[in-house]
């Protein structure tokens, strides 16, 4: 077992073929508890989402020398 999967919940066969018919969309699922409101993605999708999101940092955003832009920005 993978350590992402020490929090996997496993889908009931019933549950498993509700996510087969919703295909195009993105299955939702609440916490009766909560009311809260989950989106499932798949794994892969997930990871690839991750890895775009990254290119962001890397691309420059949290480099300290481009908070002079930020700082003319800010000016009066």
């Amino acid at each position: 077992m993978r350590a992402e999967e020490g929090n996997m919940i496993e889908l009931t066969n019933e549950q498993a073929q509700a996510l087969q018919h919703e295909a195009d969309q993105l299955p939702r699922v609440r916490d009766p508890r909560t009311q809260q409101v989950f989106v499932l993605v798949r794994q892969d999708v997930y990871e690839q989402t991750q890895r775009w999101a990254a290119t962001f940092n890397r691309a420059g955003w949290d480099d300290p020398a481009l908070d002079i832009y930020e700082e003319e920005r800010n000016k009066p």
